[in-house]
């Protein structure tokens, strides 16, 4: 994403990125949870040089599952971060 996101062609583009969480623990945890994973990944792509005023957050804590299982596996594939593209100016 970084490699993509730093090429001059893609520069101006702006992006969310949104936290997402297990369907385990409370409302309010979750939703907090989501956010932090949201900024580390934030500052993460900030330290690698990407803009930072191209960059917004959400938190969606469980709302969003990719599965709906309630196993180890798709629990984890549920703790993630999506790159949503809001701007692209060409």
């Amino acid at each position: 994403n970084i490699v993509w996101l730093s090429r001059p062609e893609n520069i101006q583009i702006q992006f969310v990125l949104e936290g997402h969480c297990d369907a385990r623990g409370t409302d309010e945890y979750n939703l907090a949870l989501a956010d932090k994973r949201a900024q580390i990944t934030r500052q993460y792509l900030v330290a690698a040089g990407i803009n930072p005023h191209r960059i917004s957050t959400v938190s969606f804590g469980e709302e969003k599952p990719f599965y709906e299982e309630n196993t180890e596996k798709s629990w984890a594939l549920n703790r993630r971060v999506h790159f949503s593209l809001v701007q692209d100016q060409k």
